[in-house]
Formats: structure tokens, C-alpha cells, sequence
């Protein structure tokens, strides 16, 4: 079973940064992903979606330092949902994405215009996942059978 979300989007609003009792810094944050499509009529039309966003511990104070409303970012991590009860007692489910790596896209100095770097440097954190790849081997045959595709390795046992 695979749960990851990954999106590329813009900031609706500045980072909710919190600190919590245990000293653990949790950020919130919403991102807009959009949709262009034809509709009937052969007009251009966008669906802009809004995502609620996440971020833990590291993440968080990044997140305060380089991210504001209109940047633009990339980020992986899973779906989840959380059931809570609001202030006149009514139950409330949310659904949040907890975002296990960020890429700022547009640099915090140059949300309001001017040239943007989107592209990965080396100087960023690579996310988990695309840490620990290898190539395949193909055993003992003697054909070469080309370029295999990457195997990612599991740090964890999966449930199967």
C-alpha cells in the first residue's frame, strides 16, 4: 500500500508557525495546485484546488524562514485525515497533507517579481525516498537486456 501525495503549487497565506508544550515546532500552511482544461465550448478553463499543508520539527522552522503567501513550492508526503470536535461540540473531519520534504521554487526575497531559480541545488535536502536508490542487476544471463529501472530500497519491512 503506498500513501504519497507530491504537489507543486503556490502558498495561499504565510506559514501558522506554533511551538507546542513539548517544545516540538508544527507549521501550517494551505497550497493551490491548478487544473486547465476545455470545457464543452472549447474554452480554457482552471480548477484551482486548495491543499492544507502540514510540516513537523525541521520542516516547520524552514518552512517560517523560507516560505510566504504566493510562493511557489514543491512537497512530498502522505494524505491523512483527522477527526476533532469544535467549540459547539460538532464533529469535524480534516483532511491534511503532513509533508515529509519541501523545495522552496521561488526564493522568499522574490515572491513579488524578478527572476526566479527553480531548479534543485545541491546544497538541498534530497526527500528520503530518492536517497537510497540503486540499478538492478540481472543475475546470470548472458544477454544484455539494456538500462534496467531503478529498485528503491526499504528501510522498514512492509506488511506483505
Amino acid at each position: 500500500m503506498v500513501n504519497r501525495v507530491i504537489l507543486i503549487g503556490n502558498l495561499g497565506r504565510d506559514p501558522e508557525v506554533r511551538r507546542l508544550e513539548n517544545g516540538a515546532v508544527v507549521a501550517k500552511f494551505s497550497v493551490a495546485t491548478n487544473e486547465n482544461y476545455r470545457d464543452k465550448a472549447g474554452e480554457w478553463q482552471t480548477q484551482t484546488e486548495w491543499h492544507d499543508v502540514v510540516v513537523w520539527r525541521n520542516l516547520a522552522d524552514r518552512a517560517d524562514k523560507q516560505l510566504q503567501k504566493g510562493s511557489q513550492v514543491y512537497l512530498e508526503g502522505k494524505l491523512t485525515h483527522r477527526t476533532w470536535q469544535d467549540q459547539d461540540g460538532n464533529n469535524r473531519k480534516t483532511t491534511e497533507v503532513v509533508a515529509s520534504y519541501f523545495r522552496a521554487l521561488t526564493r522568499r526575497d522574490e515572491v513579488d517579481g524578478g527572476h526566479t531559480d527553480s531548479y534543485p541545488m545541491a546544497t538541498d535536502d534530497m526527500p528520503h525516498s530518492m536517497t537510497k536508490v540503486s540499478t538492478a542487476t540481472t543475475g546470470n544471463s548472458g544477454n544484455d537486456p539494456g538500462p534496467q529501472a531503478p529498485v528503491q530500497e526499504a528501510d522498514d519491512d512492509l506488511p506483505f
